[in-house]
């Protein structure tokens, strides 16, 4: 191990290689590109063994590709813009009524500005519309967890994961303690094993919609109460009884409390008191982690949402 500046890019990476993913695959569009160029230098340097890595024609080839990798057992990535999610979203709607064997991470870059982009989305809201559980990082550090987090998600309840970073969370750079050579996850002896499940024929899909909506409540609840919570973060500031709340998620997170911080270095020159408030991050967009800011809410007479 050893202590390295790396951009936001390079730092998910490298989670998803410390994670012994075997199967990374996507298309290049900024802010996402420099995950797989990362993965790629650093197979061809022979520090990242038994990765498979590859560019593909388009995002839905590469998301199809990765589902039949997650068949097997393998732990795959896959990686965009949100552009680049509207070609892929014929995979991923079936993909999560299907399910996954290994754990499945959709890593889609959002670019809210936009700052390269044709088009602003909020990939937040694929994740309600596919029914798949979203993490959306605050920091590049924050991310680097999400990651590693998301496979252990995906695998519980064979379901694929959407992580969310934004430009200035995938550009941005940290520290990070990281591994300098990572070894790809054996597959599970068995690897495919035939079974109906795996086709997408209307029993299925019947069949398949009652457990995803079975999974997304013990899946919300993992988000309030598991390891998962740690990425709902809260805490409260101000003098007095907290009675102003401020909830945000992603980079809005990040700026909401670095305005909170001016706020109150402000408030201290001119020796006033800033009035106690509360402050939580929702990490975990989807599903909501309803429990968590049903608590947050208690006692305060205003929220202000970003």
């Amino acid at each position: 191990m050893g202590k390295r500046l790396l951009m936001g890019n390079e730092a998910f990476a490298q989670a998803a290689l410390e994670a012994g993913v075997n199967v990374v695959a996507g298309y290049p569009g900024t802010p996402s590109s420099e995950v797989i160029e990362t993965i790629a230098k650093r197979h061809a340097a022979g520090q990242a063994e038994g990765v498979h890595v590859e560019w593909s024609s388009n995002e839905a080839i590469a998301l199809g590709l990765l589902a039949g990798a997650a068949y097997t057992g393998a732990r795959t990535l896959f990686t965009c813009k949100q552009v680049g999610m509207n070609v892929a979203s014929d995979p991923l709607m079936s993909l999560n009524y299907v399910g996954v064997k290994g754990g499945t991470v959709i890593f889609v870059a959002d670019d809210p500005g936009p700052i390269s982009s044709q088009t602003e989305q909020d990939t937040r809201r694929y994740g309600s519309f596919a029914k798949i559980p979203v993490f959306d990082p605050a920091t590049p550090n924050q991310g680097y967890q999400m990651i590693q987090a998301a496979y252990e998600l995906s695998e519980r309840y064979a379901t694929p994961v959407i992580f969310r970073p934004t430009t200035r969370i995938n550009h941005s750079s940290a520290f990070f303690e990281v591994a300098e050579h990572t070894q790809a996850r054996p597959i599970p002896e068995e690897g495919f094993v035939k079974d109906p499940k795996w086709v997408i024929f209307p029993p299925r899909a019947y069949a398949g919609h009652g457990e995803v909506n079975e999974r997304l409540v013990a899946i919300a609840r993992d988000f309030d109460h598991d390891v998962f919570g740690a990425f709902n973060p809260t805490f409260e500031g101000g003098e007095g009884q907290p009675r102003i709340g401020v909830l945000a998620g992603g980079i809005s997170a990040s700026y909401a409390r670095e305005a909170l911080r001016i706020i109150e270095a402000e408030a201290a020159r001119q020796g006033v008191a800033v009035p106690g408030y509360r402050f939580l991050q929702v990490g975990t967009p989807y599903p909501f982690p309803q429990a968590t800011v049903a608590k947050f809410a208690e006692g305060l007479e205003r929220i202000i949402v970003f």
